[in-house]
């Protein structure tokens, strides 16, 4: 079961030995050898052991390639491998987090030979190859067989193109590609045996790519779908998925319709006895495929057209045809047959046409027309051929209209990649006409791929000038000929389809005849006479002839299709207008008489299945040839769906099937390993004699290298690489352990006698030591006894002295204890009597207390509620009155709409209103004249009564006590109306004024009035008249002052509307004006900064901008954010923020510098702090922080910057440039380096400080940028297996210290990016860390908290030694890895890839306005915007 097991030799071999002493996993073992033939091929040496490539390895053989692909696949969890140009890819059977936009970003612009192996990395070499070479066009070619993952590789493909190829936001056309998907599989793919999502059709995707690079369009062809399976499924297989959600969704209001069941209870759906797919929603399918449809242009009403008609499909097979006459010769169906009800109904048919063709056929005999009855089994078959008709003409109609939608608008596609997703090598117990077209299919595409191979071979031994040799290879055009050539399999099959009596057994005879003994691919087997033998590439496959023939005709009577065509369905009809597929109609005539001719007939009846299929299977091969191909081959590890288990025999046979060994076999026979120069001398520069100078090193390898390997013809010289034959790489790799092992030997002699020699000074230096201490010991033992022993003689005196002391105070102690508490007890008895006393007294206190506070409360209730009562009545009358002010003011304000267009009529209005405003002016000056008369009058009254009173007063009588009494009372009285009246009149407005005197001299009068009892009467007379004049004058004064304040209202409010009427005026006038100038502005390449959303426009040249002096940019464009926001109106201030800052971006695209355009935004953006642009400030301000990301991924990881490192830092094997990719032009300009991205960091930090921007700013965009820098850094490490070793940790984080002593000298690491940094800094500490124990483990978990957990393991499993110093991580040390993260709880998302595009919160600190003006500025004329108004 494991094909290949690896063993160790444990005993050199000797020629002439009979049995080699080897040890396995189990144990030794004895293997009989028969030399020299029977030696068991040799394992690679451990460098080459998880290769990226299997064309690296230094021994090329299926043992090999099996174990690397184990490897890979078990140890590294590594799914792709690369084969040369073959990307092979293994199925997992579970989800990998390694296909989100991160992965993308990561893989996208990058070298192919420089990542770890990936469908995304095989798609960007051939984006990149159709970008680099112009018009030259691609093809990726998909292969495996069901279960392998061709289909998710496709997906993820058309996602990469998708995202690469289309702009941050999907467009309609990348959205539509990638809709496709979902519809195709759910009409296409079906659950078998191997695979619960397989597709049951081949299928060539052409996506469109315009002069940019971006996709505009995408075009879909199909190749042999499975129809068979719509009437038929094996057991543990279900139809296609299409009809399970349907039924899945029967429940919902729009599918009652189609009068659905289980799909139990459906004959084409349940005779694999099982309906459901682990883990998959049918119901939620349909949801999919549905907004995919609406996606893709199909609206709900055709959508279900589509649904009724797959519904009727269900129902035919439901259709119960009952055979009748002698024998079953004759068959019949009922006519309320409910299936066929169902059916009619949803096809819109008649039902009797239909019963009644189902179970008859029309034949023309010697020009004579006769219906004759088909037997039961013949009528069932015609049933089930409609069916698949039907399906077939659906299936083509949904492609043709996915390929409408699809089709570019814009523009046409200059050039196009092209994506087959194809059936792979198939091989049953049983194998019928399906697979003869599958493995045909394949035996075209191998030899293509054959050839393709061969050619880039030619070519890279052409490109490095090497003598060339032809290499021979396996062609398998003879069993092309034998398929497809003159009276091949094809044309003989044809042939007897064309015979009236034709059948499968006559077609045996007839291959038995032709090709017999006559084609080396061909033979009969030995016990069966109707099956034939044909030796494929991959395998020798045994069909079976029966069947061939009718699923090559694939016949279908015309009578049923012609009443398909009259169908009341506008969808069915026009499905059955179109041309047939898969086949010709049989030789009927139509029900009303209609006759096709024979002509006719002849024609159609060449249109065979396999007929068809060889003509598009050569389109499709002159397509792929016109392309540069590129190679997926999908395996499937097992046939149990298990995750990451792994099965060598199921591997093999599908490795030879799929033609990656063949891809072996072919580079085997040339030179598969080949080394640049560098490489080879960094890596076997221990194997040179002498010195040998840098720039030596092809001069030195040429000499070394005969020294070294003795015959010629193992290896070769090229221009830049030198080129071994299989095994020569391992020979070296002898050579080098071996030089090592005895240089190793060397040192060590050399180092143990000098350890030696160290250890006996040290020992005689100890003992001399110890001597000296022992003496020195026994010296102060002495003395020590002489000092005990005075010592105890004091320490027995001290001892009897305290023990007498501590008696002594013990019964001290107790004696005063016992009085203490004598004592208190007789003080706490008397002290209880007092509270007893205390307490009575206390409660009686409360209690009187309690009782009073509750009559408080309730008299306190009273009076608040009594006050709630007066003041909510108060209240309602206030509210009812501002009620009726407001709807005053509502119908006035509904009175005076449109008074903007009338503003002549307001305007004599105002007029009006002024006039009687004058009017009220002057009755109010009558009235406070009046007012004033009246005060005179009440003057002389008061005099005059001051008068009598001083006449009276010497008349008066003396007064008793009594009326003194009263006297003094009616004063009280008196002072207190005095105190009111006074309080009333204080209130008032200025025009009573003057009765604030009159009241005082009246206060004063009857002071002196006092003493005389007619006072009184006097007092009480002149109040009544006072309080009658006061209410007059007060509420004629609050007429006048409501009347006055509803004119002042009126008179403001059509003020302002004509204020605002002229300012809308001026400003249409100005923007006239600004729009006459701009229209005079000569078009160079400008910066768009609009004013508003579609009104004016400013324009700013990009160059003029840069030589402005600094801020001057920043203040223009702040005083215009300020002025419309001043002027409230948010609009024209959100969209000036919008324009300005896609109009920067857009420069910033275009210019070089871009560095000194960016501060203009940045310092306008922080100057404006209002709430109305602040979202869209913070918005463009993060987006402009991603432009000026570098490329930090060559400067971090490859630059070499330690002196005296780089020559220890060598690529090895697996880092060279794959075999048969186009070398890509090297990139002009400076080298990635540091030095570059610190300069570059430099100019922009330059920019930004001049320009002032604030400190808080500066440290948040610095801090975006670490995370840059650190996130393309880490995830290019976590895909770069050459990257994962000690030299390489060491140099990473020698390049962040630089970039950490850069942030620390301009005062930016404080401000975040210490911690944007900290996870490459781990990554690269965890490179240079001990691997080996558990306490390793530990050390590693502790000190990796800023990477996840799977980024950790990465790592670890990606970590590859450069040298022998170095040990490989073992798997064991990466379980205990596993297990100790496990127990983490550090909140890492559980992600591999760091998130590139993320943008970090951005706080801007409140800064206050600048105190700009725009009469302070001076705006150069070479701007050109004089349209701009100073305001």
């Amino acid at each position: 079961e494991e094909v290949w097991v690896c063993a160790q030799l444990q005993q050199d071999y000797r020629p002439g030995d009979q049995q080699l002493l080897l040890l396995l996993s189990d144990g030794r073992v004895q293997y009989p050898v028969a030399p020299p033939v029977g030696l068991p091929p040799l394992g690679n040496p451990d460098i080459l052991e998880g290769e990226n490539d299997l064309t690296a390895l230094s021994f090329l053989h299926e043992p090999a390639v099996l174990h690397n692909l184990r490897v890979r696949f078990l140890h590294y969890n590594s799914i792709y491998t690369y084969c040369g140009i073959i990307l092979v890819a293994l199925n997992p059977y579970e989800e990998l987090p390694i296909y989100g936009e991160e992965v993308i970003d990561a893989y996208s612009g990058q070298d192919m030979a420089e990542m770890d192996p990936h469908i995304f990395s095989l798609a960007e070499d051939a984006y990149r190859t159709m970008i680099r070479s112009g018009e030259k066009n691609q093809s990726i070619i998909i292969s495996g067989e069901s279960g392998s993952g061709k289909t998710v590789s496709a997906k993820f493909t058309m996602r990469y193109f998708a995202v690469v190829g289309g702009a941050a936001q999907q467009t309609s056309v990348e959205e539509k590609v990638l809709a496709s998907n979902p519809i195709m599989e759910a009409i296409g793919n079906a659950k078998t045996i191997r695979n619960d999502n397989s597709s049951r059709f081949g299928k060539y995707i052409e996506i469109g790519f315009g002069s940019k690079g971006d996709i505009i369009g995408a075009n879909m062809r199909t190749y042999l779908l499975e129809k068979s399976r719509v009437v038929f499924q094996a057991p543990e297989e279900r139809n296609y998925h299409i009809f399970y959600q349907l039924c899945a969704s029967r429940d919902l209001p729009e599918m009652r319709g189609l009068k659905l069941n289980s799909a139990e209870d459906f004959q084409y759906t349940n005779q694999g006895m099982d309906i459901n797919i682990p883990g998959v929603d049918d119901a939620m399918e349909l949801e999919h495929t549905r907004n995919a449809l609406t996606i893709l242009g199909v609206q709900p009403d055709q959508q279900m057209e589509l649904f009724r008609i797959l519904a009727a499909v269900l129902h035919l097979g439901n259709v119960n045809i009952q055979a009748s006459g002698r024998g079953g010769d004759r068959s019949y169906i009922n006519g309320d047959d409910r299936s066929l009800v169902v059916f009619s109904i949803l096809m819109g048919v008649e039902g009797s046409q239909m019963a009644h063709w189902l179970c008859h056929q029309r034949l023309v005999v010697g020009g004579e027309m006769l219906v004759k009855p088909m037997s039961g089994q013949q009528a069932n078959e015609a049933r089930d051929a409609l069916a698949k008709h039907i399906y077939g003409q659906l299936f083509a109609w949904i492609v043709q209209r996915l390929n409408s939608a699809l089709r570019a608008q814009r523009e046409q596609p200059k050039t196009f990649i092209g994506v087959l997703d194809i059936y792979g090598f198939e091989t049953f117990d049983r194998n019928s006409f399906e697979q003869f077209c599958i493995n045909y299919a394949n035996e075209k595409l191998q030899q293509q791929f054959n050839r393709h191979v061969f050619q880039l071979e030619q070519e890279e031994y052409v490109r490095e000038e090497l003598p060339w040799n032809r290499i021979e290879f396996s062609d398998n055009q003879p069993c092309i000929t034998l398929i497809e050539g003159s009276l091949g399999l094809l044309d003989l099959l044809d042939e007897e389809c064309r015979v009236p009596k034709g059948s499968d057994e006559n077609w045996a005879r007839k291959l038995y005849e032709q090709h017999l003994n006559q084609s080396p691919n061909f033979r009969k087997p030995r016990m069966s006479n109707s099956a034939f033998i044909v030796l494929h590439f991959a395998d020798t496959v045994q069909y079976e002839c029966d069947g061939f023939l009718d699923k090559n005709r694939d016949t279908i009577f015309e009578e049923p299709i012609n009443i398909m065509r009259a169908s009341q369905s506008e969808l069915v009809a026009e499905l059955f207008q179109q041309k047939p597929v898969g086949g010709s109609l049989s030789v009927s005539s139509v029900p009303n008489g209609g006759v096709r001719s024979g002509k006719r007939a002849h024609r159609e009846h060449k249109l065979t299945v396999g007929f068809q299929f060889r003509q598009s299977l050569q389109l499709l091969m002159d397509t792929l040839n016109s392309t540069t191909p590129h190679y997926v081959r999908c395996i499937k590890p097992n046939d149990l769906k298990q995750s990451f288990l792994f099965d060598p025999k199921r591997a093999v046979q599908q490795l030879r099937a799929c033609g990656v060994l063949e891809t072996i076999r072919i580079s085997a026979a040339g030179y598969p390993s080949r080394w640049t120069y560098e490489e080879f001398f960094g890596r076997y520069r221990v194997l040179f004699h002498g010195s040998s100078a840098q720039d030596e090193l092809q001069v030195s390898c040429q000499k070394a290298i005969p020294n070294l390997i003795p015959d010629p013809e193992q290896y070769c010289f090229g221009k830049t690489k030198v080129f071994f034959r299989a095994g020569q790489v391992a020979v070296l790799e002898k050579l080098r352990a071996e030089r090592l092992w005895l240089a190793g030997v060397l040192i060590q002699s050399w180092v143990r006698g000098w350890i030696q020699r160290r250890r006996y000074l040290q020992l005689r230096r100890s003992a001399l030591t110890l001597q000296r201490y022992a003496r020195g010991a026994l010296a102060r033992r002495l003395a020590w006894t002489l000092r005990y022993t005075w010592a105890a003689l004091i320490i027995q005196k001290t001892y009897r002295m305290v023990m007498v002391r501590q008696l002594y105070l013990a019964i001290r102690e107790a004696t005063i204890t016992i009085q203490a508490f004598a004592r208190g007890m007789q003080t706490r008895r008397t002290y209880r009597l007092l509270l007893e006393e205390r307490a009575a007294v206390r409660l009686q206190a409360w209690v009187r207390c309690w009782l009073t506070r509750c009559w408080f409360r309730r008299i306190r209730a009273a009076v608040v509620l009594l006050q709630c009562c007066v003041r909510r009545r108060a209240a309602r009358r206030e509210l009812r009155r501002l009620r009726a002010e407001a709807r005053s003011v509502e119908k006035y304000r509904e009175l005076n709409k449109g008074m903007e267009v009338k503003l002549m009529q307001l305007q004599l209005r105002a007029d009006q209103q002024a006039k009687e405003s004058a009017s009220l002016r002057e009755a109010l000056h009558v009235e406070r004249e009046s007012h004033s008369s009246e005060l005179e009058q009440l003057r002389s009254t008061l005099l005059k009564l001051q008068k009598q009173l001083q006449e009276k007063s010497h008349a008066a009588p003396s007064v008793t006590a009594q009326q003194e009494e009263e006297r003094r009372r009616a004063q009280e009285r008196a002072a207190q109306e005095i105190e009111r009246l006074t309080q009333v009149f204080v209130s008032t407005s200025d025009t009573l004024s003057a009765y604030q005197t009159l009241w005082q001299l009246c206060a004063l009068f009857l002071y002196s009035m006092f003493n005389k009892c007619f006072g009184l009467f006097v007092f009480i007379y002149f109040i009544c008249i006072c309080s009658d004049c006061v209410y007059l004058l007060e509420s004629r004064r609050q007429t006048e002052v409501h009347a006055a304040a509803a004119v002042q209202a009126e008179l403001e409010e059509e003020r302002r509307r004509y204020q605002g009427l002229l300012r809308e005026f001026t400003r249409l006038e100005q923007r006239y004006d600004n729009l006459r100038d701009m229209s005079m502005l000569p078009t160079a390449e400008v910066l768009l900064l609009p004013e508003t959303e579609s009104e004016r426009d400013m324009y700013v040249r990009a160059e003029a901008a840069l030589s402005l002096n600094p801020g001057l940019a920043a203040q223009l464009l702040f005083l215009c954010v300020r002025q419309a926001d001043f002027s409230r109106d948010h609009t024209r201030a959100r969209g000036l923020c919008v324009t300005a800052a896609a109009a920067f971006k857009t420069a910033l695209k275009v210019k070089k510098n871009k560095y000194s355009t960016i501060f203009c935004q940045l310092i306008a953006f922080n100057y404006d702090s209002t709430t109305s642009v602040h979202c869209i400030v913070v918005r463009e301000y993060c987006s402009l922080l991603v432009l000026p990301l570098l490329c930090p991924v060559p400067a971090m990881l490859e630059s070499e910057t330690i002196p005296g490192l780089s020559g220890a830092v060598v690529k090895m094997v697996g880092s060279r440039k794959r075999a048969g990719s186009d070398p890509r032009p090297a990139a002009s300009g400076e080298v990635a380096s540091m030095a570059a991205v610190l300069r570059e960091l430099g100019a922009l930090h330059t920019a930004l400080e001049r320009q002032d921007l604030p400190a808080a700013l500066l440290e948040q965009a610095f801090r975006q940028l670490a995370h840059l820098l650190a996130a393309s850094a880490l995830n290019s490490l976590l895909l770069r297996k050459d990257m994962c070793c000690w030299n390489r940790g060491l140099q990473i984080r020698y390049n962040v210290s630089l970039l950490e002593e850069w942030l620390r000298s301009r005062d930016l690491w404080t401000g975040g990016a210490a911690s944007a940094l900290e996870p490459l800094i781990q990554a690269a500490q965890l490179l240079q860390m001990s691997k080996k124990t558990e306490v390793d483990g530990q050390a590693i978990v502790q000190t990796c908290n800023a990477l996840s957990s799977q980024q950790i393991v990465k790592i670890l499993t990606q970590y590859t030694p450069q040298s022998d110093l170095e040990e490989r991580v073992t798997l064991n040390f990466i379980r205990i890895v596993q297990g100790l993260l496990k127990g983490r709880s550090d909140g890492h998302p559980p992600q591999l890839l760091l998130d590139v595009r993320r943008v970090f919160p951005v706080t801007f600190p409140y800064l206050p306005p600048p105190p700009v003006s725009a009469e302070q500025l001076e705006i150069p004329e070479s701007l050109k915007i004089s349209f701009l108004r100073k305001v």
